[in-house]
């Protein structure tokens, strides 16, 4: 390969490199973000969006066509696509591919058009573009990038390095487009990521030493290194692996599908797919059933199955002095779930329990019905009172965890209705909600999903209160959406750092009002700035305060704090529940 152009295996290298750059950078960039909130998670989405691209190509092998690569590209972003940058981040990526895919080897001229693809698509992406974010730094490196093509430039590395050192000058500025982000002091955090990314890529262009393997738990948040499992919590006994040689592509739906399937029968579910292959694994207690499904696919191949009780006990047997012949053997007679410790000679029950050739009665499936709804919400009191309303499936995240696309896709999946109405309840999983409902478009069974685009979980709850069973779908939709003007949300949190914000002083560790436009309040004292946020929320029409209290707080003092807000304003009814939510200390409502 030339110093002119990238063949598949190094664009392969380039993009691993980038998504590790951005991984290592994200709390850096969750800093970032301009409320100094303690769930600032720009670097979080944006890097699970990229990892989940990532684990997908580095799972082709070293060989794979640049078709291949871009496709992994662009279906495991948008599949992994969460919050607003994680979103854009994936729409970058996808137009990106759609150049590229078509290439076997890539010069300057054709990234550049790649760059402009890539700016074209993300910009179509967004319902109301805003200057001085990510997609500023990416239209930046796009015109620099045909600038460069223009002039003839040839050379990968000297492009790279133009490219890369214009958008960091676009970065510096983006302070000067948006002014709360000169007056925090910060620049934009998605600008920030998407050049880790590009820097990244250029690393591994030029041969720096980098670990490219993905683990899962650079793709799974929260995920940790197990000590060696007890028997109990070996939930499922078979740890199954193969691939599918497919008859034909899956479509989205069928990944989801075949997914939502093999997570109803276990765990530990892998599930990666091109178009000719798919590779699963899956930890269940009857292999049959994921073997069965997967026929319908195509033709199975590098078939791997392993009784884990099994494995487990026989390396007890070997490790303990007193291990039981008894419970190896009995776990070959599968009974191993009801075996108590024997001794060599004891009658090994098989008893009612174990019955290979049982099945479950099924009962016939119920109709579809007309309106059905997934919500978004972390806590589980605001779960309970969305569920308590109607709501069919809830997701949990929202402020400290967007969900994915996918996620959403799931959820939705799992609601036996003909239009699934999507309530976010935030304002960054909008997007990621939005391409959901783009995905859906091509469903088999015509399933619809419509978002109605809530800010807040006080905004999602007016919405479904406002739901009038037996109406048409549109108009129900039209009345949820207006219900959200109706409503003003305030949150109290912490603040993580320093800074200044709407001509307000917030010192790291103070109390901050947040509401629907900006700080509100802040302060020593979680009460009084609670108190504070909401005289500001009020109005001589409001007639409703909902106070949600989070996990943090004590149920007392929560409903001291609803006697001094109902003595404040005694012509409002004063609503008080227990939200659970973390984080956020109270989400106060008033309509």
């Amino acid at each position: 390969m030339s110093n002119n152009c990238l063949d598949a295996k190094m664009l392969s290298k380039m993009f691993l490199t980038g998504a590790k750059n951005l991984e290592a950078k994200k709390e850096w960039i969750n800093e970032l973000n301009v409320f100094p909130v303690p769930d600032g998670d720009t670097g979080t989405n944006m890097t699970m969006t990229i990892m989940s691209a990532a684990k997908e190509v580095s799972s082709l092998g070293e060989n794979a066509s640049m078709e291949a690569i871009c496709k992994a590209i662009s279906s495991g972003s948008l599949r992994g696509a969460r919050g607003n940058s994680g979103v854009i981040l994936s729409q970058l990526l996808r137009g990106f591919t759609k150049v590229v895919k078509t290439h076997d080897e890539i010069d300057v001229k054709i990234l550049a058009e790649a760059f402009d693809k890539a700016v074209e698509t993300a910009y179509k992406a967004v319902m109301k573009p805003k200057e001085g974010t990510i997609l500023t730094v990416a239209k930046g490196a796009s015109e620099k990038a045909k600038e460069l093509a223009v002039e003839g430039t040839e050379d990968i590395e000297y492009f790279c390095n133009e490219v890369i050192k214009y958008a960091d000058e676009v970065l510096a500025k983006t302070p000067d487009m948006l002014p709360v982000l000169k007056q925090a002091g910060v620049v934009d955090s998605g600008g920030q990521g998407l050049m880790q990314v590009l820097k990244g890529a250029l690393d591994g262009y030029l041969g720096k030493e980098i670990d490219l393997s993905i683990t899962e738990e650079q793709v799974t948040p929260g995920a940790r290194t197990k000590a060696e499992p007890k028997e109990e919590d070996i939930k499922f006994g078979y740890c199954t692996e193969f691939i599918v040689l497919l008859n034909k592509p899956l479509n989205v739906k069928q990944e989801i599908d075949f997914k939502g399937f093999l997570e109803s029968i276990g765990d530990s579910i892998v599930l990666v797919a091109d178009d000719e292959i798919c590779k699963v694994h899956v930890h269940s207690n009857d292999p049959g059933l994921a073997i069965q499904r997967a026929l319908m696919y195509g033709q199975l191949s590098n078939m791997k199955i392993d009784n884990m009780r099994m494995e487990h006990r026989e390396k007890l047997f070997h490790e303990n002095s007193d291990g039981s012949w008894a419970e190896i053997k009995t776990e070959i007679n599968g009974a191993a779930e009801m075996t108590p410790t024997y001794s060599k000679d004891d009658e090994i029950p098989l008893g009612n329990k174990v019955n290979m050739d049982s099945k479950e009665e099924k009962a016939p499936a119920e109709p579809p019905k007309e309106i059905g709804f997934v919500t978004v919400c972390a806590g589980a009191g605001l779960a309970d009172i969305f569920r308590g309303l109607g709501v069919d499936y809830v997701i949990e995240g929202g402020q400290t965890m967007n969900p994915s696309t996918a996620d959403i896709l799931d959820a939705v999946e799992k609601v036996n209705a003909k239009t699934v109405i999507v309530l976010p309840n935030n304002k960054n999983i909008i997007l990621a909600a939005n391409q959901a409902a783009i995905m859906s478009e091509d469903n088999a069974d015509g399933k619809k999903i419509v978002v109605v685009p809530s800010k807040t979980v006080p905004q999602g709850i007016t919405a479904i209160i406002n739901y009038v069973p037996e109406t048409p779908v549109e108009e129900v939709v039209a009345a949820m959406t207006e219900s959200l003007g109706t409503v003003n949300t305030g949150e109290v949190t912490y603040a993580v750092r320093d800074t200044k914000i709407d001509d307000v002083e917030i010192r790291q560790g103070d109390y901050m009002g947040i509401g629907d436009a900006g700080i509100l309040a802040v302060g020593g004292e979680i009460a009084d700035v609670t108190f504070d946020m909401l005289d500001k929320m009020m109005s001589e029409e409001l007639e409703l305060i909902s106070i949600y209290y989070g996990s943090d707080v004590d149920e007392k003092d929560a409903d001291a704090l609803r006697s001094r807000v109902s003595e404040k304003f005694p012509n409002c009814d004063v609503e008080l529940q227990y939200g659970g939510q973390p984080i956020y200390y109270y989400i106060v409502s008033a309509e």
